[in-house]
């Protein structure tokens, strides 16, 4: 004699019978997989309720905190930011100038390079004015942003026949491959090319977050923020942060 079971019933024995894999488990309830959802939310939430403060704002929070969980818990997460901090900066200050590079040295310095990190190569060429300007953003860019390797070669000896015209030239490495070029800086300022516009064209490729603190108008913005709240000593330790954005020939 067969019985029938109703599987999705909240019985012993059907507790049984699932022990023994007779009867598949019952599926979540509606309001089970909402009280899950929730619950990871809050330890989410809870995890990274932190992550927008400062680390003066930390230390504030650790010296008021009222039990010693919540004290172990801030103490913890400033730690863990000062280790990322740490390793951050190490990168930032790997390179931190402009390489000039030969014919035969460009598959190391460049191709094998890009492996490690985003490289961006200057075709140069030495009486041409937009190259000039190209060359000083580089240098300063080099200094900002560390982690990213800044080359210079004259087109003509990276390149055999490459036209004057298409100088500067503007290529981007990745992983050995050219994932961007410009010919010449008609497409990213022209003759007045800026800062921002450099930076413009880090962010688009992704070797600089667009929140970097790094970024010229983030830092403007910084200012603007500090003057609005009447912090002026801040503001004047940050003026030699900020350069003029004009090419000074």
């Amino acid at each position: 004699m067969q019985v029938e079971v109703n599987p999705n019933e909240d019985t012993e024995w059907n507790d049984i019978l699932r022990a023994h894999g007779v009867i598949p488990e019952r599926p979540p309830s509606p309001s089970q997989v909402i009280d899950e959802a929730i619950e990871r939310a809050r330890e989410y939430q809870e995890q990274h309720r932190l992550s927008d403060k400062s680390d003066s704002e930390l230390s504030a929070l650790e010296d008021d905190a009222n039990n010693s969980s919540e004290d172990e818990f801030i103490a913890a997460y400033r730690r863990k930011r000062l280790q990322e901090l740490a390793q951050l900066q190490v990168q930032r200050q790997k390179f931190g100038r402009v390489f000039p590079v030969s014919k035969p040295e460009y598959q190391k310095e460049v191709t094998e390079a890009s492996t490690e990190c985003f490289v961006l190569v200057h075709l140069s060429l030495q009486q041409n004015l937009q190259s000039k300007l190209l060359g000083g953003l580089f240098l300063r860019a080099a200094e900002k942003f560390g982690e990213i390797k800044f080359v210079d070669i004259p087109g003509s000896r990276a390149i055999e026949g490459y036209p004057d015209r298409n100088c500067p030239t503007l290529l981007v490495y990745k992983d050995t491959n050219v994932k961007k070029q410009y010919v010449t800086l008609r497409l990213i300022g022209g003759d007045g090319m800026r800062m921002e516009d450099l930076e413009r064209v880090l962010v688009d490729i992704g070797a600089v977050k667009e929140n970097d603190s790094r970024l010229t108008e983030n830092t403007r913005q910084k200012k603007r923020d500090y003057e609005d709240n009447g912090y002026d000593s801040e503001v004047d330790r940050s003026k030699g942060d900020d350069h003029d954005d004009e090419f000074d020939e």
